[in-house]
This record gives structure tokens, C-alpha cells and sequence, in this order.
């Protein structure tokens, strides 16, 4: 079946940098746009970035410029790096697939003033 491990995240201070990963199986990557979303607390879940099938990548305004989304079909995973962080990206951060409307547990991403 479909599954969808988040990881990566952890507690920074303002202006550092995380990479999180978001391990794919039961599917193949390749054939599916990807996205990353997120949920602070008291907020409603948000999308952050997405990746088409062919590579073709949008990020919200809020993180334009400072997080960038990639895919590696190969390993079947996909990734979301963050550099700049600043106290406002703390959220859980959840990859989801197109078309699939299940969540995986997500990482947490703290980042501190």
C-alpha cells in the first residue's frame, strides 16, 4: 500500500538550514507530481512546495527563495531543503501525493528566535 515516512526535521536557530526526506513506497514517484506541505500550530495545514513529473517546481511566496523541492525517482524519495529558517516555518511538515489522500506522520520543524 501506499506509505509515506517523513524525516529530517529537528530544532534550529533562526537562519539555519534542514533537508527533509520523504520516503515513497508502494508507488512509483516517477509517475506522480509530489508535494510538501505543512501545519503550525492553531493553523490550518498549508502547501509549500510541489514537484510535477517532470521536474517542473512551485513554492509558496512565503518560502520562495529559501526552500527548494526535489525528487530522486531512483530512490524513490523526495526532499525539501530549507535554508534561512526562520521562527514562523516551525510546523509539522507532511509530503503527500496527488491523487492519494492519506498523510503520513510528518517532522516536526522547530526554529527558534
Amino acid at each position: 500500500q501506499v506509505q509515506l515516512v517523513e524525516s529530517g526535521g529537528g530544532m534550529v536557530e533562526s537562519g539555519g538550514s534542514l533537508r527533509l526526506s520523504c520516503a515513497a513506497s508502494g508507488f512509483a514517484i516517477t509517475n506522480y507530481d509530489m508535494k510538501w506541505f505543512r501545519q503550525a500550530p492553531g493553523k490550518e495545514r498549508e502547501l509549500v512546495a510541489t514537484i510535477d513529473t517532470e521536474d517542473i517546481t512551485w513554492s509558496a511566496d512565503s518560502v520562495k527563495g529559501r526552500f527548494t523541492i526535489t525528487r530522486d525517482n531512483a530512490q524513490n524519495m523526495v526532499y525539501l531543503q530549507m535554508i534561512r529558517l526562520k521562527p514562523e516555518d516551525t510546523a509539522v511538515y507532511y509530503c503527500k501525493r496527488r491523487n492519494y489522500d492519506g498523510w503520513g506522520q510528518g517532522t516536526q520543524v522547530t526554529v527558534s528566535s
